[in-house]
């Protein structure tokens, strides 16, 4: 069982030397706090392993967990990444993270307290930062845990298939700004950043240089430009701190467990970072994929929906049990365990629980690698009656049209999304509701709205899991030199007592920008009305769709604020000046067999 776990007694006290600074290789010094373990409140003497948190979101903030870990045997190192809270230097997304990680660690190696056993861990931007220096190779770096992080920026991160992930503004405006070294120093500018509503702004895109709050913060202001307007996968994003998949070769190789969740801004990054490491280091690599959005690794709920309680993990005992194997040699029992742990959503009642969540259920599985050899990768093709299925669509023509106004986007209800405050992460039904931007009353489906397709197979006659990446083959127009297309994965529900209308539960989204069809590298605008083939991959999941529900596939060309939208013009992006209209068609005919490819995992063949 995921919980039984075996880990280190909480034997110390715990004494904390606080903001000591520590010189890079350019003189710049970066705020880092030592908790070591104690006894009668001074410390043990001795050497021990390290773990390192590295933050730009005060260190201050990760104090429960550096204790945690001193309390058991080890010193906790946590540190103010640079240009963040009282760390000097000037705070760039991502740029120096893998230098200064790697100074760290090598300096710890040589402190009086250390065994020279060094270990990172860290969720979202506490992961880049673990892949960041691992790229550099520091000797002293002995085990990682990368959690819910990237791996290359410009795929299904900063940026998405040629579009922008809206959450990065959302960052610039409410973690970055108000954090900013202007506004320690200066309380107007931290009022003003404040005051900020950000679903007001939401409503101002593409925002112009100088004319936003940013502005009282050039730093942030700068990277943020530079991510919306490099639009193109070129040598900005292929440096060290935004490509690691660039970097396979100059990897550490350590032992790392790459872990996730299906509803996280990471997912693709996290599996993906599992695939290319395992291929080329010894490691071990390991995967665990839990049913968790951003940073929700003790919950069993994503959003409206939970999944039991097996789905919550004690996070801090599930990463000392690596740390105790890695550096202390204990006998924890992983060395018999597979490589691979995924949960597998689904086989619940569907009932509302006494949170009033949905009841999806669902159950933990070992794997022996990833994606699954068993599955069988099976297209379900989008026909003309809005059906989808396994039969190949008819030789006659057959195509589904809807207007694509970015002035009137479809809203984002739940999917992986994170720091946001205005769209929660996870699993919802996808129907408008109050208090989510974008909503309108009456608060109806999303699947009524003229600018969706919705293709869905009958009801199933028995279960089927579907475990493994997602990919979605599509022939369509457009009356516009470029646009998007957005697709989401969806677990019709049928009707009960507790939900009449059904439930339809987002499970995975994607979207491409039209213009990057062919190459990230090179833009490559549309001939109005002639038909193209798009390639769209979606993050992967693991569900359990159970008899009598639906499997469902949504096809738009807006998702918002998840992703920016297109103005539709075939301007340079992020700094596009009007807007117009696409009448966006969608094929599914023997010659353009629009479909969705589902990795369908044989009944009975899991462990």
């Amino acid at each position: 069982m995921l919980l039984n776990l075996e880990y280190s007694a909480p034997s110390y006290e715990v004494v904390l030397a606080k903001d000591l600074m520590v010189e890079m290789r350019d003189g710049v010094h970066l705020a880092t706090d030592i908790y070591r373990p104690a006894m009668n409140g001074a410390p043990v003497q001795g050497r021990f392993p390290t773990i390192l948190i590295r933050t730009p979101y005060n260190k201050d903030s990760v104090r429960t967990e550096a204790e945690y870990f001193a309390k058991r045997g080890y010193v906790s190192v946590v540190q103010d990444c640079r240009g963040r809270f009282k760390s000097e230097g000037e705070f760039y997304l991502l740029k120096n993270e893998g230098p200064d990680g790697y100074d760290t660690i090598e300096w710890i190696a040589k402190q009086p307290w250390s065994n020279g056993l060094v270990a990172t861990t860290g969720t979202s931007y506490l992961s880049w930062v673990q892949s960041a220096l691992a790229v550099y190779s520091p000797p002293h770096l002995k085990a990682m845990m990368p959690n819910q992080g990237g791996w290359n920026a410009y795929k299904s991160s900063l940026r998405h298939n040629g579009a922008f992930e809206m959450r990065w503004m959302s960052w610039a405006f409410i973690y970055g700004g108000p954090n900013s070294k202007e506004a320690a120093a200066d309380p107007n500018v931290k009022a003003a950043f404040s005051k900020v509503t950000f679903g007001d702004w939401l409503t101002r895109t593409p925002i112009k240089i100088g004319q936003s709050p940013l502005r009282l913060a050039p730093n942030y202001e700068k990277w943020f430009f530079d991510i919306l307007t490099h639009s193109s996968y070129d040598d900005y994003w292929k440096q060290p701190g935004f490509a690691f998949e660039e970097y396979v070769d100059q990897h550490a190789d350590v032992p790392i467990y790459c872990t996730g969740g299906w509803y996280d801004s990471y997912t693709r990054s996290t599996t993906e970072m599992y695939e290319a490491l395992s291929k080329k280091k010894k490691g071990p690599v390991r995967l665990l994929m839990g049913p968790w959005s951003h940073g929700g690794m003790g919950r069993s709920y994503a959003g409206d929906v939970d999944f039991g309680s097996e789905a919550a993990l004690d996070w801090n005992a599930f990463q000392l049990r690596w740390f105790d194997h890695w550096l202390k040699k204990t006998k924890t029992g992983l060395g018999d365990e597979p490589p691979i742990r995924i949960f597998v959503m689904g086989g619940g009642d569907g009932r509302k629980n006494k949170e009033g969540r949905l009841n999806h259920g669902g159950k933990w599985r070992f794997e022996e690698e990833w994606p699954i050899a068993r599955a069988r990768y099976t297209r379900y093709y989008l026909h003309g009656d809005m059906s989808l299925s396994t039969l190949c669509p008819p030789e006659k023509d057959s195509s589904g049209s809807y207007q694509y106004d970015p002035r009137k986007p479809v809203p984002t209800i739940g999917g992986n999304i994170s720091a946001m405050p205005i769209v929660e992460a996870g699993a919802f039904d996808q129907r408008e509701r109050e208090g989510v931007f974008g909503c309108k009353p009456p608060y109806l489906p999303l699947s009524s709205r003229h600018d969706i397709l919705v293709f869905s197979t009958p009801p199933l006659e028995e279960e089927l899991e579907v475990t493994g990446p997602l990919v979605v083959k599509l022939w369509a127009s457009s009356s516009a030199v470029d646009t998007d297309f957005t697709v989401k994965l969806v677990d019709e529900y049928p009707p009960n007592e507790d939900y009449p209308d059904g439930y339809a539960m987002n499970l995975s989204d994607s979207i491409i920008r039209a213009r990057y069809r062919n190459s990230w590298e090179k833009e490559d605008l549309m001939e109005p009305g002639e038909i193209y083939e798009f390639s769209i991959i979606l993050y992967p999941t693991s569900n359990l769709f159970q008899k009598s529900h639906r499997i469902r596939l949504d096809i738009s060309s807006s998702n918002y604020p998840r992703f920016d939208l297109n103005p539709n013009t075939g301007e340079p992006l992020g700094k596009s000046t009007r807007t117009i209209v696409a009448d966006n068609t969608v094929y599914h005919e023997a010659q353009h067999p629009s479909h969705i490819i589902l990795p369908i995992i044989p009944p009975d063949s899991g462990k």
